[in-house]
């Protein structure tokens, strides 16, 4: 083999096995948070839809999917009046699509995914949809009296969140609104949860109706056909998920975090939750990997420099937006920083005088605790000698 042949040999290998690592990167999708202290961070979908209601899909494509996404727990929970296909796909035991999906389950055996079973509790409102997840028994929620049906959801154990309170084929204007019924239901402790974000809508009205009411916050994809196509996950693209802060991986762990209103949301690159969540959520995903004086070999003073090359890690997938709210200015950003996904970033820091320590701080613009106020960290960082 010539030189020449040799060298169009070697390119056309090079080119195939860099083709190979993005095709390998690009579908590399799972979803990817660390854990905080004293919990695990657990991925969670509690509100998915198959063909045993309104779904277009066979259950096992949600545990599949579930599985690519790297999730923890997932529910799939079919409405319970709603049956659009009940003539194609008659099915007496509203359990079946539960059933089918721990089958899938046990099929795959290398898998850990948690499967509540579930079920859309489907009124008009008010109360409109909710969710009733960790139920033993679906077929027992078919009552003519829906608080009969929440009561039902209740002795079973069920954690029960109010859906899309915002959707607009039950809100003509957008807004969640608080009745007397849904009142009454919080006050006797049959809605648990409210869906913040569903599907591709976030709602400040619910997070307002959260808090007042200390709920627990839930994001869900609410899927119906492909997670892929819906949220473009080819694009880099996730669905909209729960991260439930619990103290073990078991269905009663991920139960009491839910009922201790240990959650936050991903969704669209941006974290909702509790500043109490999400402070060490982010301190956990960014880490300070190095922080050091920069030197140079030519300078017309014998000081030494005070500017000092930070070197943070993003342990997460999400994309950090941070504006320095801290007492010292930056040298290579203006007050906003853009921390990348699972990727190193340096900062320039302009100390006035050479420290051992500094403490940064920065609000996360793309982190809400509440209708217009953003997370706030702090960074202490000890600088290398």
């Amino acid at each position: 083999m010539n030189n020449k042949f040799k060298s169009i040999s070697f390119l056309l290998l090079s080119i195939g096995v860099s083709f190979s690592m993005l095709a390998q990167h690009h579908h590399d999708r799972k979803i990817n948070f660390p854990d905080v202290p004293g919990y695990l961070t657990l991925k969670c979908d509690f509100h998915q839809h198959s063909i045993f209601s309104d779904g277009k899909v066979y259950p096992s494509i949600r545990v599949e999917e579930a599985i690519k996404d790297g999730l923890d727990a997932i529910s799939i929970t079919e409405h319970l009046e709603y049956q659009p296909h009940k003539e194609d796909i008659p099915h007496p035991d509203r359990n079946r699509a539960y059933q089918i999906a721990l089958e899938t389950k046990k099929s795959m055996k290398d898998t850990t995914l948690i499967i509540a079973n579930g079920s859309e509790i489907t009124r008009e409102m008010p109360p409109g949809h909710s969710n009733a997840i960790f139920i033993k028994d679906a077929n027992l929620l078919l009552k003519d009296s829906v608080i009969d049906v929440f009561r039902e959801a209740k002795k079973q154990g069920a954690f029960i969140f109010w859906n899309h309170p915002h959707w607009k084929g039950q809100a003509h204007d957008g807004v969640a609104k608080l009745t007397d019924i849904h009142k009454k239901l919080i006050k006797e402790k049959l809605i648990n949860g409210i869906e913040i974000v569903n599907e591709h809508v976030y709602s400040t009205e619910a997070l307002e109706i959260a808090l007042a009411n200390d709920l627990t916050f839930i994001g869900a994809s609410d899927v119906h056909g492909l997670i892929d196509w819906e949220y473009n996950v080819h694009k880099g693209g996730h669905r909209p998920i729960t991260l439930v802060f619990a103290k073990e991986k078991s269905e009663e762990g991920i139960k009491a975090a839910l009922f201790d209103r240990s959650t936050a949301i991903w969704f669209n690159n941006t974290l909702i939750g509790k500043q109490e969540f999400l402070e060490p959520l982010i301190n956990a995903s960014l880490i300070v990997k190095k922080a050091k004086y920069l030197k140079t070999s030519w300078s017309q003073h014998k000081k030494p420099l005070t500017i000092l090359e930070v070197i943070i890690q993003n342990n997460s997938d999400a994309e950090y937006i941070l504006e320095n709210t801290s007492d010292y200015l930056l040298h290579n950003n203006a007050d906003i920083v853009t921390i990348a996904p699972q990727h190193k970033t340096i900062i320039l820091v302009k100390t006035k005088q050479q420290e051992e320590s500094i403490n940064l701080s920065f609000n996360v613009l793309n982190a809400v605790v509440a209708p217009k106020k953003h997370a706030h960290i702090q960074m202490k960082i000890t600088i290398d000698k």
